[in-house]
């Protein structure tokens, strides 16, 4: 039986790898400046973390939104990108870089291909990978494995689940406080999550999270709203097939049962740069340096914007990312128009952009 011949190669004039914000907002500029993308996402959905960890958690530090979820985020950047008509590669990984030589049938392109045979031929690449391949990290105590995903969680996906249940949240960072103040919070909120009892567990009394977070807390345990426990999840309790409890051992070295219906843990995440790290990118403690100009890397023709990247001052924010892709855009036009002179020109006031985009060109007196 003869083997399957290989998919048609795909040219184009700009690969982006991953699809969170930060990727998503790479092609609309990248759109402004006639830049035809297609965006490649070991994910099989857009949206990044914002979809994979908190698609319900509130963002509060979008230009001009006072508040997003992280799933509204992710739908108003596909929105905000329609007119580009991008190309998503979703549920698959990129595991080949190479650069052709100068000359050849692919004059100077890069050659990209994923794990399902998928083939590029592009002239620049945008790697927009977040924290690269992650993976929340999990509790390491036996017998966890079989309450994954029912009853020991390390996401939200969605809040109602927990609604009326008595919660084991642990962690000490922003989002073991948040998920624990949200599943406090009450009808008289708004609020349909409201959870019937909620613990937070966390190794020591001191916490990487918002310290108005911490306060509001705190507050909440003095109000017997919730508790708060110094100790960590050395065991799992189980009656029935069903988690009943944890076993929770404290700093006086005592170990104690925690009745709970469901452990939702919150240890950060494990990130891995995965193929990235072999396509011969410098590289600083796992994240890809970056000029400040275009944010390319040390192979022209590849940016990396968002949290992949590492400069003097790089702050992980997604404000910082879009203001990444921006440039990088202007920074990756001479590869796509060698002969053209790209100007800056304004959304506002540009006909060219108002048909790019497909809108009306205001009237102004």
């Amino acid at each position: 039986m003869s083997s399957p011949l290989p998919a048609p190669i795909i040219e184009t004039d700009a690969v982006i790898v991953g699809a969170g914000p930060v990727g998503l907002f790479q092609v609309f500029e990248l759109g402004l400046l006639e830049i035809k993308a297609h965006i490649i996402d070991s994910l099989a959905y857009p949206g990044g973390q914002c979809i994979e960890l908190y698609p319900d958690k509130p963002i509060y530090d979008i230009p001009a939104v006072p508040m997003c979820t992280g799933k509204e985020l992710t739908d108003s950047l596909l929105k905000q990108i329609e007119p580009f008509g991008a190309t998503f590669h979703l549920g698959q990984e990129v595991t080949v870089v190479q650069k052709c030589e100068e000359g050849a049938d692919c004059g100077g392109r890069f050659y990209v291909e994923t794990a399902k045979g998928t083939r590029f031929l592009t002239k620049t690449i945008f790697i927009a990978g977040g924290v690269g391949s992650f993976q929340p990290r999990t509790l390491k105590v036996e017998g966890v494995e079989p309450f994954e995903g029912t009853q020991v969680h390390y996401r939200v996906r969605g809040p109602e689940q927990f609604a009326g249940k008595n919660l084991l949240v642990v962690g000490g960072g922003d989002s073991a406080l948040d998920w624990a103040l949200n599943f406090c919070a009450g009808n008289e909120d708004g609020n349909p999550h409201k959870a019937e009892s909620v613990i937070l567990l966390h190794r020591r009394d001191g916490f990487k999270a918002a310290p108005a977070n911490v306060a509001k807390m705190h507050a909440l345990c003095e109000a017997h709203e919730m508790q708060f426990l110094v100790g960590q999840v050395t065991g799992i309790v189980e009656e029935g097939g069903l988690l009943t409890g944890a076993k929770v051992t404290g700093a006086d070295g005592v170990t104690r049962i925690v009745p709970c219906d469901q452990i939702l843990a919150f240890f950060g995440l494990s990130p891995k740069l995965g193929p990235i790290a072999e396509w011969g990118l410098a590289l600083e403690r796992k994240q890809i340096v970056v000029d400040t100009e275009k944010f390319e890397t040390s192979v022209p023709g590849i940016f990396a914007v968002g949290d992949v990247n590492t400069y003097p001052g790089k702050k992980k924010l997604i404000l910082s990312g879009f203001h990444e892709a921006a440039l990088a855009a202007f920074g990756a036009a001479p590869y796509v128009f060698p002969d053209k002179r790209v100007h800056l020109q304004y959304t506002t006031t540009s006909p060219k952009l108002h048909k790019v985009l497909g809108v009306e060109s205001p009237v102004f007196d």
